[in-house]
């Protein structure tokens, strides 16, 4: 699929579509706009980067696909400033770890001038920036692609094969399903990780040192960047409050199993544990 790929917001995400298209063969020009001038001139230093536009209107001319890499509070503003813009061919997608409400605004917004079909691959990291991107970030990764019923059938095909050729697993589902899978699987594991992290920082600071490789293991994606993680918990409050609750249970049944010396029923808790991280896939 060779096409004009406009980028806007280019951080880990957006630099590692960049880079990852550019190596692929799936984009014939790669253009690109970030907020910063002083990352505009860097960017233009790069040879995964055919152009450097000072505008997101400019980003966007003539684009086949447009991939807003912005944080999820950003994502719908720029839908909104660049739909006047678009080619009506063009297809507008995100990296957007939410999808319920940036889905059906995105699409709202654009109307009638092109199509904006949602998408979230689950290939981030703790670190952050276009410099820490790769061309081989998405490979065997799953990708998420969450289309709305009115959507343009053509469109969501075009980003699902965008995702696949970058080397995803594409999984499409609703925005509503997607928010909800998500909250369970990438947004609770946060807030367990950050919260372990805050309640141990109370400790004395010595004991991390002297730990072994489990917290480290943990607590790793308690390095990210918290103004960006307070985004996506605003934006999936109702879901990450649902998972929070559920997990409350299962954490108060363990309290309550080890209290009353239950050491079977502490047992199976572990097991059940086990079982489902030895069932992860390589």
């Amino acid at each position: 699929m060779a096409l004009t790929l406009a980028i806007l917001a280019p951080g880990l995400l957006g630099g590692s579509v960049a880079r990852a298209a550019r190596a692929r063969g799936v984009a014939s020009r790669i253009v690109i706009w970030a907020r910063r001038p002083e990352v505009r001139v860097k960017l233009r230093e790069q040879p995964w980067c055919d152009a450097v536009a000072d505008t997101p209107a400019e980003v966007v001319r003539g684009a086949d696909l447009v991939v807003i890499a912005a944080p999820v509070d950003q994502i719908v503003p720029l839908v909104r400033q660049i739909a006047p813009h678009l080619a009506k061919h063009a297809v507008v997608t995100d990296v957007g770890s939410v999808k319920g409400e940036i889905s059906r605004t995105g699409h709202e917004a654009i109307g009638n001038a092109a199509h904006f079909v949602g998408a979230h691959p689950m290939a981030g990291s703790e670190k952050t920036g276009w410099e820490h991107g790769s061309e081989s970030l998405f490979e065997r990764r799953p990708c998420f692609v969450t289309p709305l019923p009115q959507t343009d059938p053509a469109a969501a095909e075009k980003v699902v094969r965008f995702w696949h050729d970058l080397g995803a697993e594409v999984v499409t589902v609703t925005p509503d399903q997607h928010d909800e899978i998500v909250a369970h699987i990438s947004h609770l594991p946060q807030v367990i990780a950050s919260t372990l992290c805050a309640f141990l920082s109370e400790k004395d600071h010595a004991w991390r040192n002297q730990a072994g490789g489990g917290l480290r293991d943990t607590t790793r994606i308690a390095g990210s960047d918290p103004q960006l993680w307070r985004t996506i918990l605003e934006q999936n409050r109702d879901e990450v409050l649902r998972a929070l609750r559920k997990y409350q249970d299962e954490l108060q049944a363990f309290h309550s199993a080890l209290s009353n010396r239950d050491y079977l029923e502490v047992v199976a808790h572990l097991e059940r544990g086990k079982a489902y991280r030895e069932k992860f896939r390589p």
